[in-house]
């Protein structure tokens, strides 16, 4: 497990509440204002940083995330820039773990060796790649941890008891269990499903379970951090990005501003939630 991500989720777990997990697409609207963001976002309240690395075929996300992608890509975004925006921002920032998550095709292209080398050195503490099943550990997975970087898996509602071991396996850093079942932004989760799905999770892990997917408001965020360790909050803020940009699709001055001002609201949300025993 990441040390960082280590020490957050026992940092959380000594006040007693959940954590606040904030999805930003990397380059996004561009690389200065998604570098300017992410800076902001643990004053805002995030306790963890995903970041998405762009890809021309999102296929898990929905149409927000993919639109943020598709504007990244269009500024000139690459894997090698997403290293860079972590590089920069760890020098000012030495505690706020940062996830990259995506797609399996740009590391590979990249090179899985001087990916997860390059990852490490600019201060990269896990990787979320949903196309990569368990299936498949030798490929990332297994290398990942070797060089000290947690490998996070996803769990749905259709991953039943016998595929839960497998994904559970050589998953670190936490697990995030993906509320709805469809792709990002498009529904909200039940609550009920959610903190049975959370305790059966924990029957099988000592593993931090965050949970995503749907989550879009305070309300939101304080009800499903009552039956959880994290709350992860993406096309919400990816789209409050959006709404902020002129009619070029350029940035301006109230853009960092909508999106933490959004993130002090969800973190005002998951502060608020009286937790429930997942047992």
């Amino acid at each position: 497990m990441s040390a960082r991500i280590d020490a957050r989720f026992k940092d959380l777990a000594r006040e007693g509440r959940a954590g606040l997990v904030i999805f930003l697409t990397a380059g996004d609207p561009d690389y200065e204002t998604s570098l300017a963001i992410a800076k902001a976002l643990p004053k805002a309240g995030a306790d963890l940083i995903e970041l998405g690395m762009p890809f021309t075929d999102p296929m898990a996300d929905g149409p927000a995330i993919q639109a943020s992608s598709q504007r990244a890509l269009k500024a000139g975004q690459t894997l090698k820039k997403t290293l860079a925006m972590v590089r920069a921002f760890r020098e000012s920032d030495t505690a706020t773990p940062i996830v990259l998550m995506g797609y399996y095709n740009p590391i590979y292209i990249y090179g899985v060796e001087r990916f997860l080398a390059d990852a490490k050195a600019a201060g990269v503490d896990g990787l979320i790649v949903v196309d990569l099943p368990p299936e498949e550990d030798n490929e990332l997975c297994l290398p990942a941890l070797e060089a000290g970087i947690a490998f996070i898996r996803l769990a749905t509602p259709t991953t039943d008891d016998h595929r839960l071991p497998a994904v559970l396996a050589n998953t670190s850093g936490f697990v995030y269990y993906v509320s709805i079942t469809g792709i990002t932004g498009t529904a909200i989760p039940d609550t009920n499903r959610v903190i049975a799905a959370v305790a059966r999770i924990k029957r099988h892990t000592k593993l931090p379970v965050a949970v995503g997917f749907g989550v879009k408001s305070a309300t939101d965020a304080r009800v499903i951090a009552a039956a959880s360790d994290a709350v992860v909050v993406g096309s919400a803020l990816v789209e409050a990005v959006r709404q902020s940009l002129d009619r070029e699709g350029r940035a301006g001055a109230k853009t960092v501003k909508a999106v933490t001002n959004l993130v002090a609201s969800l973190a005002e949300g998951v502060r608020s939630a009286r937790r429930v025993a997942a047992e």
